[in-house]
């Protein structure tokens, strides 16, 4: 959800070019503050579910009198609140059972016509019934303070790291276990990165995640060993961005901190969980500073004739045949490029 609300806060961008004295408020859960914090493009945070009942929720919706209210979540709640917010623009995606809700609905199968991507697009057009000629693209943003960012290399030179060095984020986990790329085999690709010389490596990790990071750690080379910075990571997310925003680039499972990482325009290197439809988020990618690679570049064969639920089952199957030599190349072309 925490990618879902960055890559939606496009929207805002478009709208205070469109609207530079309207009032922009942004609905979301509050563990995803942290990547609109300082956005100059939003004039209010609501916090929704843990922090308002729904029935409170819609009562302060009702009484802000929205002319318009765009539902970039299109849930059966969202829908609902959106139906009886008393607005007179109500926009949401098309599903069958909250079509009803909106006064206008656009489709989520959208071939993307940029190399912003689907992701992109889709939500973009969201914003048709309300701006003459809305842009097709707009890329997110997060804005960082210089404090942060001060402390974030504060951190980085009392942990021993060169900022000279080309200094690379690891998103060795993924969301859950079916999107975390095997660790046996994404060790060999950490002993490939940490063959350059002058070479740093963080890890994005909490600590209940420790001792999986020091088993992915165990499976590497002494010479990798030794350029990991395993102390250094971010206590909270904002924390985990600033660092981010010092680092040549981010490498690793797909999700929300490789889209993170893009929103700081830092280079990123995503790897896609065999069931996971590439062209969906793989958001401006342009194959030198955003790459990703999925099996089904590789072994297309593999995935004749698999339904979804059929993919989601052969998940890890799939990607003990997702072999590092396939990706060794490509991870090559892109540290060429993106090492200091």
């Amino acid at each position: 959800m925490i990618g879902d609300v960055l890559t939606s806060s496009i929207l805002f961008e478009a709208l205070r070019d469109a609207y530079p004295k309207a009032q922009l408020h942004y609905l979301i859960y509050p563990h995803t503050k942290a990547v609109v914090e300082n956005n100059p493009f939003i004039d209010k945070l609501i916090f929704g579910k843990n922090e308002l009942p729904f029935y409170r929720l819609l009562k302060l919706i009702r009484s802000e009198k929205y002319y318009a209210i765009i539902d970039a979540y299109s849930t059966v709640q969202t829908s609902i609140l959106t139906s009886l917010s008393g607005s007179k623009y109500k926009i949401g995606f098309d599903k069958k059972y909250t079509r009803p809700f909106y006064t206008h609905v656009f489709s989520r199968k959208i071939q993307a016509k940029t190399h912003a991507g689907a992701a992109i697009e889709k939500r973009m057009q969201l914003l048709t019934p309300l701006i003459k000629n809305a842009p097709l693209q707009l890329k997110p943003k997060i804005f960082l303070s210089d404090a942060e960012r001060e402390k974030a290399k504060r951190i980085l030179i009392e942990g021993g790291v060169d900022l000279s060095d080309s200094i690379y984020m690891i998103g060795a986990l993924g969301s859950s276990e079916k999107k975390t790329y095997p660790l046996p085999y994404l060790a060999r690709l950490l002993d490939q990165i940490a063959a350059k010389e002058n070479t740093a490596i963080l890890f994005n990790y909490i600590p209940s995640q420790k001792d999986q990071i020091s088993t992915l750690i165990g499976y590497c080379n002494a010479q990798t060993k030794q350029k990991i910075h395993l102390e250094i990571y971010g206590k909270s997310l904002r924390e985990f961005l600033a660092l981010t925003s010092f680092c040549d680039a981010i490498i690793g499972n797909e999700g929300g901190a490789i889209n993170m990482a893009k929103a700081l325009n830092i280079p990123s290197f995503a790897i896609f969980s065999p069931p996971l439809n590439k062209t969906n988020w793989n958001i401006y990618e342009d194959g030198k500073q955003n790459v990703s690679v999925h099996l089904k570049d590789f072994s297309p064969e593999l995935f004749a004739e698999k339904s979804q639920d059929d993919l989601h089952k052969d998940a890890f199957e799939l990607y003990e045949k997702f072999l590092p030599a396939y990706i060794e190349e490509p991870l090559d072309q892109f540290l060429k490029l993106n090492t200091k």
